[in-house]
């Protein structure tokens, strides 16, 4: 059999590699330059690591680091990846300069070639893209002032998405900066704060917000930034003029408010949230940008409550 095989072999055409069309594959795609040389282990070790590196471990990082190192580490893994993308290519054309004529197997095809690159790019890479967005980590943009002071309009958030479900690490509490599926339009996402739970009685009088009885904050002015505290979880929000009211959470449901109250729309008009609907929780703040550049100083910004001890 071993015969048989390198005689296969030794009757296939001689060939020149080309060190240009082995660093442009490459360049194209991580690996892709290794395929055209014929190294086809090193081809896929190659496309794995950088997928790898790039979304899955740039998002978990986000979900699952502290958050002070949450930045430097994501910086880390963008320029990992851009190392393995830099060296899959210098790799390529070496092997190919220093291996110019060599011996065309029989699967090195113009359409083999074509099939691979649409399969790795199309289907490949957004299957990996897709499950870390819905179940691990999840980038928005904030594109409204309704959760001021918290989150400013132009602020980039991560959400993890490991996150009110089963076996996930974390479930819904009180003071959580929410995303969810607006219920008036599926299609998008809204940004709130979770105030009340099930079976939780939320009510507003004169502006100060209370659950089960226990007032939010002493006093709510329209316009100040107000210091909130339910059981041992503060944040900060901007008093409003609002109406009285007085509703209990029904079951499998959350009530949501902006933190800037006098601007936000939020249950006191949609009404409450399914807990189904909730899909993540914003966790930090990764790149700002509004009319005046760049927020410099949001980015890193952590959005989860203060512990109070």
């Amino acid at each position: 059999m071993n015969d048989l095989i390198e005689s296969a072999e030794t009757r296939a055409p001689v060939t020149r590699r080309n060190p240009l069309i082995a660093a442009i594959m490459s360049a194209a795609l991580p690996g892709f330059g290794q395929l055209y040389n014929g190294q086809v282990n090193r081809a896929i070790w190659v496309f794995l690591i950088f997928s790898l590196v790039t979304v899955p471990l740039a998002m978990v990082v986000a979900a699952y680091l502290p958050a002070p190192l949450m930045l430097g580490v994501l910086a880390v893994s963008v320029l990992l990846g851009a190392g393995v993308w830099l060296w899959g290519i210098i790799d390529a054309m070496q092997f190919a300069r220093r291996n110019r004529v060599c011996r065309k197997l029989p699967w090195q095809t113009s359409g083999l070639y074509t099939l691979v690159f649409f399969l790795c790019l199309m289907v490949v890479l957004p299957l990996i893209v897709s499950y870390v967005r819905e179940h691990q980590v999840q980038a928005f943009r904030t594109p409204s002032g309704s959760m001021l002071p918290t989150v400013q309009p132009g602020d980039f958030i991560f959400a993890n998405k490991n996150y009110n479900c089963p076996n996930c690490w974390s479930s819904v509490k009180h003071g959580d900066v929410a995303i969810f599926v607006y219920p008036d339009n599926r299609n998008w996402h809204y940004i709130k704060r979770i105030i009340g739970m099930p079976g939780d009685t939320v009510a507003s009088q004169d502006g100060v917000v209370s659950v089960n009885g226990e007032q939010l904050s002493k006093t709510s002015l329209p316009g100040e930034i107000i210091e909130e505290q339910y059981q041992n979880r503060k944040w900060t929000v901007i008093g409003g003029e609002t109406e009285d009211f007085s509703v209990t959470v029904k079951p499998g449901h959350v009530y949501v408010l902006g933190d800037n109250r006098g601007k936000s729309n939020d249950s006191r008009e949609f009404g409450q949230v399914p807990l189904a609907d909730v899909v993540g929780r914003a966790r930090q703040v990764w790149f700002s940008k509004n009319q005046d550049g760049i927020q410099w100083s949001r980015l890193g910004r952590v959005l989860s409550p203060e512990r109070v001890e």
